[in-house]
């Protein structure tokens, strides 16, 4: 799977699981949340897995960027809270960051 795809959803997969944990714990949703959430976060974990990467510890460090910046939207689209230019230019410094981890030369 391409690592365009595989980031993205890992994302997807880890802030939906812990906002599901979140929901039951801080909105007194119903413990039924939580297995939506436990699936999510199994899915997340495997999808980690698939990144092409000699180091697993490369991989989970440069999906922090993504992980970031995909919190970013989330909060936004589901919270509908708006970031602020510090979130923004946060967000692009981590993402500069996960494609320095990713793509700089190795020697």
């Amino acid at each position: 799977m391409k690592l365009a795809l595989v980031y993205p959803l890992a994302a997807l997969a880890e802030i939906g699981g812990c906002f599901a944990f979140w929901a039951w714990l801080k909105l007194d949703r119903s413990p039924v949340w939580l297995v939506p959430g436990v699936i999510s976060l199994i899915a997340f974990a495997w999808l980690l897995t698939l990144v092409p990467s000699d180091a697993a510890g490369r991989a989970f460090a440069a999906y922090g960027g993504v992980y970031i910046c995909a919190s970013l939207a989330w909060m936004a689209l589901v919270e509908k809270t708006t970031p602020d230019r510090w979130d923004l230019i946060g967000g692009a410094v981590c993402l500069i960051g996960a494609g320095l981890i990713l793509f700089g030369p190795r020697g």
